[in-house]
């Protein structure tokens, strides 16, 4: 018997809003399983993050259907799909405040406030990042690109999500603040709570892509198929 099914792609298209309806993402059927780590690859404006975007269901898909466990999402469900699959971009949005106001934020939403702020986790996962506790007190405003997305990051992780849709999050970021990125993915990864979590990144990096991925997919002008590993 194979890996669950997370998430289900079926027929799913975007197309963009003007009168031509031009295809975005082109008619794709895709399976995401417990245990995947998945890489896409592509040039710029091939549609990769388009497909991300569509799958975490932060664009709507022109046809098509994104199923969740094998079952459609319907619209007052999407809050909490996002909060299981949760869309990591290059660029990381904070809040104004320090980096421990940004970390408890998540728990002031409705889709977490049945949960509470763990600082022996946040401090696990600061640490994994290089960082001691002192940075919790640092203001967002100060961090470097790098330690910006280490934030971002750190916020996603410490909700356990159970897919990571990650759109080139170490593409702007120095070699020591990318590998800390890679460290926090793989560690949540090989961790969490009992369960197989799954990732679908976005690289265009080729070392990245065998470090980071068991599977290859390729994007062409919004056409999607599997690549093999090199």
């Amino acid at each position: 018997m194979g890996s669950e099914i997370l998430i289900e792609a079926k027929a799913l298209t975007r197309a963009t809003d003007d009168p031509d309806h031009a295809l975005l993402l082109h008619t794709t059927d895709f399976a995401l399983r417990q245990g995947d780590r998945i890489v896409i690859s592509g040039s710029s404006g091939s549609g990769k993050s388009v497909f991300l975007r569509t799958l975490a269901l932060l664009e709507a898909p022109s046809s098509g259907t994104v199923l969740w466990q094998g079952k459609p999402i319907a619209s007052g469900q999407i809050p909490h799909y996002r909060s299981r699959i949760s869309y990591v971009s290059q660029r990381p949005a904070l809040l104004d405040g320090t980096v421990e106001d940004n970390l408890r934020f998540p728990f002031t939403l409705k889709t977490s406030q049945q949960r509470t702020f763990d600082p022996d986790v946040v401090r696990a996962l600061l640490e994994r990042a290089g960082k001691g506790p002192g940075f919790l007190a640092k203001t967002a405003g100060d961090l470097s690109g790098g330690e910006s997305q280490v934030v971002s990051l750190i916020r996603t992780l410490q909700l356990d999500p159970d897919v990571l849709l990650l759109d080139e999050p170490t593409a702007a970021l120095d070699p020591t603040s990318a590998q800390a990125v890679e460290k926090l993915i793989l560690a949540w990864f090989e961790g969490g709570s009992g369960k197989h979590h799954a990732y679908i990144w976005v690289s265009h990096d080729l070392e990245q892509t065998q470090r980071m991925g068991t599977a290859h997919w390729q994007m062409d002008a919004g056409v999607l198929t599997e690549a093999a590993m090199r």
